[in-house]
């Protein structure tokens, strides 16, 4: 049965590409020069990428509108900081602080000689940091409480219970007769029945700092101090140490965000020698080698024209946008290959010209197709709810343009100069004319090194490389046997349903240090911090977001109902909570108040918080009414990011089901862990916005629908395939995999789409013919732009960062998982679900005329 072509489009813009490819043919040189003297044109702006760069981590990895970020704007409103009475829990952000993680070296146990003893020295020293010329110390910079500075009270601890010779209580020990949360400072702890402190083998330590503009300098100033002494201190006998400051982790992004530029010239510099070598030619007039660099080198003026031209106009610059060149090398150098290889179908007697108007109107339909299609979707993604996001996807739309535009002209213009010096027949290196036949009058170094120009006489093109007569008589017609056929459909099929199946094992998460290097403090720091402190958690406060009265008994006992399931959750530790009304009742109790009277409730609530003055930083009054108040509850066994995001959901839909107060729960750390409930979301929407551009360009500019949808739902299989190897390969969906995730199956349509347009727009009869010819045309040069990529990207492997590394392995993923799409599953599915040909209709119309 017929199908009606969808070629409306194709047909006048091939007809304008073939135009276009004469002209550049007629003349190459001024469309060679003009993107150089405006690739250097733009390349100034990158004088200003210092002034552009932007990491900040709250900013451009957290969704701009997370719903934490509203929380937090509601704390930082009703319960505004009281510097005169610092509370660790109570930080609504946490601005100037310093930490230590000590271990024992062998095991041994911290809180004893000697390791404890080193610690001991080793805070004396922090305390003795000064700044401003001795002038400024920790004493004057310090978070402090009644005028004292907030201390290590686990120091005081041991040194105390080692003296009365009792036994440290967790997780809370009572110190002088007041309860202490000892939870969260000691790690790898053994305990008796009656948990007391065996032994432990972490302790960290924290140093708080005010937050006041008068002091902000000099606490900079003391942060660097700290962390120069620790770097300095890491060679203790008997415990090994890791810091970490508030700034170390911007710190730390911001020194790196242009490291991949080296990485970057490292993946040109391979990919330079792999097109070369796969260019290569033994003949000294056909050989394509510089035509492979000047393909190369076209991707980096895309690179540095877009960028330029961004960093100009003020585009921020993040770290993330460091992955976007290598995506741009692929898809210039998948240009590169399939612009070759229609040059080297034309006859090589025909004028350069001629020769150009062919392979442009052949080449860049496919080529316009996959530019199109992701410039779309980056321009889409510029409305992503990260920041980050928005500023990789900006970058990476306008470089695919810059990039589209270079092929076509300087590279273009370019292979039109290397076809001028072909139809010269002479010599690839030296440009001087060589014979092209072999002479009995020259030695045989002579003949192979100062001979060529020979050619398809048959044809008239150039002779083909064994690699695509490989897939002509070997691969293609081995691909369309029946028996291969069905095995390919087998495989294809158990290839799809383990990947959906793995798709619902993918892990959520990104941990703090995905963005700093392996080597580093700050990798070291939350690495210990996870391996020793997963014990407890955060602390998470509970806030009654609106006017509540306490006063009422029936609705007091219906929010502490609210709050006793918070306690019931298995991440919660339902011993280990704070409560100011809890604490008010007990008072009215012991001093014999009946609370459940108004009037009496808030009378004497200033009393109680003259007794209990931390308590008072937990309630807003306004008037004769309590318009917010909040209270904290301590999580437990959170060990990795998917355990956070269960603890998250866990408590908002507890918060949720509260029917007797609107409730909100917070910690500063939720700020990031916002990203959890739009990472998800975000990346089926980039999908799918993906592949509804990809259907609608295919069928605007593929002339079969078929074909179209096909190369549409090859994104949706390869999205799959990927996902699922992403849990093989132990790769977590976070805002960073997110990023390079839609990025990269962005790329894989272009292998899919240039074998679907060759197929629809081959001239054979049967399909089985179509696929041949379609693999015998672009199986090497997409062979070619795959293997050259990913060992362009293999670089990214050896990365100490994890973003790096991350794109190396799904980028590796997609572009493997594609070229098996491209050279293997779409050209069977093909030749089974296609339409007839043009040649077939034309013939059933024939005969339908002829019975009329």
């Amino acid at each position: 049965m017929g199908c009606r072509r969808t070629d409306c489009l194709t047909r006048p813009l091939s007809g304008l590409f073939e135009k276009l490819g004469s002209l550049v043919g007629s003349c190459p040189f001024y469309f060679f020069v003009i993107p150089l003297i405006l690739s250097a044109a733009l390349s100034g702006g990158f004088t200003f990428l210092k002034d552009r760069e932007d990491n900040d981590f709250e900013r451009q990895f957290t969704p701009k509108k997370g719903p934490s970020k509203a929380t937090r704007a509601f704390v930082r409103e009703s319960f505004p900081y009281n510097d005169s009475m610092f509370s660790e829990d109570r930080l609504y952000d946490k601005d100037n602080f310093a930490s230590l993680i000590a271990v024992s070296t062998n095991n041994s146990n911290i809180i004893t000689h000697p390791a404890f003893e080193d610690i001991i020295r080793l805070n004396n020293k922090i305390l003795n940091i000064t700044v401003h010329n001795g002038s400024v110390g920790f004493k004057e910079l310090c978070a402090k409480v009644n005028g004292e500075c907030v201390s290590n009270i686990i120091l005081e601890v041991v040194s105390s219970n080692e003296t009365a010779r009792t036994s440290i209580v967790l997780p809370v020990h009572t110190h002088r007769s007041t309860p202490v949360f000892l939870g969260s400072v000691l790690g790898g702890v053994i305990t008796d029945a009656n948990s007391s402190v065996i032994s432990a083998q972490a302790v960290k330590l924290s140093y708080y700092l005010e937050n006041k503009e008068s002091t902000a300098g000099a606490s900079k100033l003391w942060l660097r101090g700290f962390k120069k002494l620790l770097s300095d201190e890491m060679d203790s006998k008997h415990i090994d140490v890791s810091y970490y400051t508030s700034k170390s982790k911007q710190e730390e992004i911001d020194s790196h965000t242009t490291d991949g530029f080296p990485l970057f010239l490292i993946t040109y510099a391979c990919a330079i020698t792999f097109s070369v070598i796969s260019c290569l030619r033994l003949d000294n007039v056909r050989n394509k080698v510089w035509v492979a660099v000047f393909g190369v080198f076209s991707s980096g003026l895309a690179v540095l024209s877009s960028f330029g031209l961004l960093l100009y106009i003020g585009a921020p610059f993040v770290i993330t946008v460091a992955n976007s060149p290598f995506l741009i090398l692929g898809i210039g150098l998948n240009n590169m290959f399939i612009m070759v290889s229609d040059w080297q179908h034309t006859s090589v007697r025909d004028p350069v010209p001629k020769r150009m108007a062919h392979s442009y109107k052949e080449a860049i339909m496919p080529i316009t197709i996959t530019a199109l299609t992701d410039v779309l979707k980056f321009s889409i993604g510029v409305t992503s709810d990260f920041p980050s996001v928005q500023s990789f996807c900006l970058y990476t739309a306008i470089s695919i343009i810059f990039c589209y535009i270079y092929t076509v002209t300087f590279f273009g213009a370019f292979l039109a100069l290397n076809g001028r010096r072909e139809a010269s027949n002479r010599h690839w290196l030296t440009c001087m004319k060589i014979p092209s036949d072999n002479s009995g009058h020259h030695t045989e170094i002579y003949n192979i090194c100062c001979v060529g120009g020979d050619y398809d006489q048959n044809t008239g093109a150039e002779k083909k490389q064994p690699a695509s007569n490989f897939f002509k008589d070997y691969y293609g017609p081995f691909l369309i046997k029946p028996w291969v056929k069905g095995v390919v459909i087998f495989l294809y099929a158990v290839y799809l349903a383990s990947s959906i199946y793995g798709c619902f094992h993918v892990q959520q998460g990104i941990e703090l240090y995905d963005l700093a290097a392996d080597n580093s403090h700050v990798t070291r720091f939350i690495r210990k911090d996870r391996q020793y402190f997963y014990d407890y958690g955060p602390s998470v406060m509970l806030i009654v977001s609106e006017e509540f009265p306490y006063w009422d008994k029936s609705e007091r006992h219906q929010l502490q109902g609210c709050i006793d399931d918070f306690k019931r959750l298995q991440f919660v530790d339902e011993d280990v909570y704070t409560s100011w009304l809890d604490s008010y009742l007990s008072y009215g109790q012991d001093t014999h108040l009946n609370l459940d009277d108004k009037d009496v409730f808030l009378k004497n609530l200033s009393k109680f918080f003259d007794l209990f003055p931390f308590f008072k930083q937990d309630v807003t009054l306004s008037g004769d009414a309590i318009r917010a108040s909040r209270f904290f509850i301590q999580t437990v066994d959170i060990a990795n990011a998917s355990m956070e995001i269960d603890m998250l959901k866990g408590l908002k839909s507890t918060a949720g089901r509260c029917s007797a107060a609107s409730l909100l729960v917070y910690n500063e750390k939720f700020i990031f862990y916002d990203q959890y409930d739009v990472v998800v979301s975000s990346t089926i929407k980039n999908v799918s916005v993906i592949t509804a551009v990809m259907l609608v360009v295919s069928l605007l500019l593929i002339p079969n629908p078929v074909c179209s949808l096909w190369v549409t739902c090859s994104i949706g299989s390869v999205t799959v395939g990927v996902t699922s190897f992403m849990v093989l390969w132990d790769i977590s969906l976070d805002s960073i995999s997110m990023i390079i995730f839609t990025v990269c199956i962005g790329f894989t349509v272009d292998f899919s789409a240039h074998v679907s347009y060759a197929f629809a727009s081959s001239r054979k009869a049967s399909p089985d013919d179509k696929a041949v010819e379609a693999l015998s045309n672009l199986g090497y040069p997409i062979l070619q732009g795959a293997l050259s990529t990913i060992l362009g990207v293999s670089v990214l492997a050896m990365s100490e960062f994890h973003t790096f590394r991350t794109f190396f392995k799904i980028f590796f993923l997609v572009v493997f998982l594609g070229m098996l799409h491209g050279l293997i599953f779409i050209p069977v599915i093909l030749t089974l679900c296609t339409c007839c040909s043009d040649k077939e209709e034309s013939k059933n119309t024939t005969l339908k005329t002829s019975k009329l």
